[in-house]
């Protein structure tokens, strides 16, 4: 929906809820677009947050699978004397 910036004033509130239920507005200057109006995403509270983390560390435990030992992981390219091989 277009409407220029004049009609807005006399209308805004309806433009506001129309914005925030997902129709496009522009408002126009002059009939060319010069801003959109566009809903703002609420941020999570602390209690959303927190319940995104748990599931974020949840799974990130899931996919976790241990392997060899990094310590002697280079253990192959020496010999029992500590040279290379």
């Amino acid at each position: 929906m277009r409407v220029s910036v004049s009609e807005a004033k006399a209308q805004l509130t309806e433009l506001v809820r129309l914005a925030e239920a997902g129709e496009e507005v522009i408002l126009t200057r002059h009939g060319h677009a010069a801003v959109r109006l566009a809903p703002i995403k609420a941020a999570p509270d602390r209690a959303a947050r927190r319940a995104i983390l748990d599931q974020v560390r949840a799974a990130g435990r899931a996919k976790a699978t241990p392997g060899p030992s990094a310590a002697r992981s280079q253990d192959f390219l020496y010999d029992e004397d500590g040279l290379p091989k």
